[in-house]
């Protein structure tokens, strides 16, 4: 079988992986640097995703690295079929809670007044993390799809 780069047991798959979870953790720190976060629906909802993101990531990064250093790829179909399934669920729940997050700070900063221009700027960084996030988790799924039928 060949070896496709990004796939899970690469070391692509762990530079991926880590990317995830470094925007994820960028994305809930600038979110959470404030309390006022907690008032709108869309905020917290980026706050949970990206707060299921980074265990998801970081487990999906222990197996690669276990793969590379031991040298024998996690190639199950079951295995697979899991990862891709949660990284493909992940994945759109991150991009609806960054595409979510970033109108609400938009349509903030248009209304004037309800929020200082510092504060939304962390909210738009929070966004931008977390589109970052799920554009690397996106194509780790798709990675893993393409290998999925060829087991």
């Amino acid at each position: 079988m060949e070896e496709l780069p990004g796939a899970v047991g690469t070391s692509a798959s762990l530079a991926l992986r880590l990317g995830q979870a470094v925007f994820a953790i960028a994305s809930l720190l600038f979110m959470c640097l404030d309390v006022e976060f907690y008032s709108y629906t869309a905020f917290c909802f980026l706050v949970t995703i990206m707060g299921l993101v980074i265990p998801w990531s970081l487990t999906l990064a222990v197996v690669d690295v276990f793969s590379v250093f031991v040298k024998r790829p996690a190639r199950q179909p079951g295995i697979l079929s899991i990862v891709v399934i949660g990284d493909w669920v992940l994945s759109f729940l991150s991009l609806a809670a960054c595409c979510s997050t970033a109108s609400v700070t938009s349509l903030l900063l248009a209304s004037g007044g309800f929020c200082s221009a510092k504060l939304c700027t962390r909210y738009q960084l929070s966004a931008a993390m977390a589109f970052l996030s799920w554009f690397l988790s996106l194509s780790s799924s798709l990675f893993n799809l393409w290998l999925l039928p060829s087991l």
